[in-house]
């Protein structure tokens, strides 16, 4: 399941998982590289004997890294190279008490990630979901002037739950489409960028209540835990749907199936999940829900960027330089 490819001399490079070949030819250039090679996750088993003896980890988000994966690798591992933006998989504190430096792949996979966001936005507005299924299912229909009704979103209030590149991006793709922008964020942006967007800053309870889209675009982390709940769900309008391309677990997947099935909200659009690839088994039986398998990110251009960023950043810790993405090391 792992292969070594190697130009020869230098440190030893462990990569947990498939990456694009452009990222895996610039670790070849810079050391020993050995590389998961099956599109299977690794097990924990497996993830710590490839690590074993590395001075550099090029992880995806299935990797867990904890003490006992920097156990595994060892008092000479330098860099974990996280190859995804969100890094809720990595135990930072404990990378930074041993002296590891861990990075992430920002920026990169922005615009992907919004198109997704905004092509759920539709799909779920629209009941694309539901209308593709009635076509492959073969069921009887007939075009009628109350068939299959959506909603429009010209005029329509998006709401941002995090305003990063991300939630910036989709914003821009939103008011293209005549939405109005409202975010809620740790702080609000710049007043030029508020500006260029026509965007207002609201506390999370009234962008749920006002919003008729609301979009999670937020880091996830203990605070963001089930950030929408039950409460939360219950303060969004009858008419309003749920977006979320960040993380699963920032959404409590029992209480959305529970808010869907009894309509106290209009529907769903899900890209991301509690525990992937599991989906709650109440989800896959809502029909305003639209389901996609973590797709974010899925460009080939996309990806590529991903690998050749996180090459780049192990390389340079394992060169003595600076990384281009570190993640910042958690107060205390």
């Amino acid at each position: 399941m792992t292969a070594a490819a190697s130009n020869g001399a230098g440190p030893r490079i462990a990569v947990t998982g498939r990456i694009p070949q452009e990222g895996l030819d610039m670790l070849n250039e810079a050391g020993l590289v050995d590389a998961w090679v099956s599109l299977e996750v690794p097990t924990v088993q497996q993830v710590h004997d490839i690590v074993h003896g590395a001075h550099a980890a090029v992880t995806l988000l299935t990797t867990k890294v904890d003490d006992a994966f920097l156990d595994a690798a060892g008092p000479q591992l330098k860099v974990v190279a996280n190859v995804a933006v969100g890094y809720n998989n990595i135990d930072v504190a404990a990378c930074a008490a041993r002296g590891v430096i861990a990075t992430n792949t920002p920026g990169v996979l922005t615009e992907a990630t919004a198109d997704i966001a905004m092509s759920l936005i539709l799909m779920t507005t629209r009941r694309l979901g539901e209308g593709e299924r009635v076509i492959r299912s073969q069921t009887p229909w007939q075009w009628g002037m109350f068939y299959m009704l959506g909603s429009g979103i010209q005029g329509r209030q998006l709401g941002i739950v995090g305003m990063g590149d991300i939630g910036c991006a989709l914003a821009r793709r939103a008011k293209a489409f005549g939405m109005k922008i409202a975010y809620s964020n740790r702080r609000p942006v710049a007043p030029a960028l508020e500006a260029e967007l026509g965007a207002t800053v609201m506390s999370l309870d009234e962008l749920l209540s006002t919003s008729d889209v609301v979009s999670i675009n937020c880091p996830y982390n203990p605070t963001t835990h089930h950030l929408i709940g039950a409460a939360e769900l219950a303060t969004m309008k009858p008419t309003a749907f749920l977006i979320n391309t960040a993380r699963g677990p920032i959404v409590d997947e029992a209480a959305l199936a529970a808010a869907l099935n009894s309509g106290e909200i209009a529907g769903a659009g899900l890209d991301v999940f509690e525990e992937e690839p599991k989906v709650h088994p109440q989800l896959l039986q809502c029909e305003n829900a639209v389901l996609i398998p973590h797709l974010g990110s899925a460009t080939l251009e996309t990806r590529a960027a991903m690998a050749r960023l996180a090459a780049h950043n192990a390389i340079n810790v394992l060169s003595g330089g600076i990384p281009p993405t570190p993640i910042p090391v958690p107060a205390g």
